[in-house]
């Protein structure tokens, strides 16, 4: 059987670490995936407004 080591999720940059928990967040509470990506994609537009408000400022 093919073996592969991952480096703990502590050493993981902190996107995939903020990533994995968003992900168990959704799964331990039974949110449909289709209703988790539509609020995935409000929040990454809120995030992009807030970037590009910063930005400007």
């Amino acid at each position: 059987m093919n073996e592969q080591h991952h480096p703990p999720l502590e050493q993981a940059p902190e996107p995939v670490q903020l990533a994995v928990d968003l992900i168990y967040l959704l799964e331990s509470n039974a949110i449909d995936p289709a209703v988790a990506l539509e609020a995935i994609q409000m929040v990454a537009a809120d995030l992009k407004n807030k970037l590009n408000a910063s930005t400007e400022a």
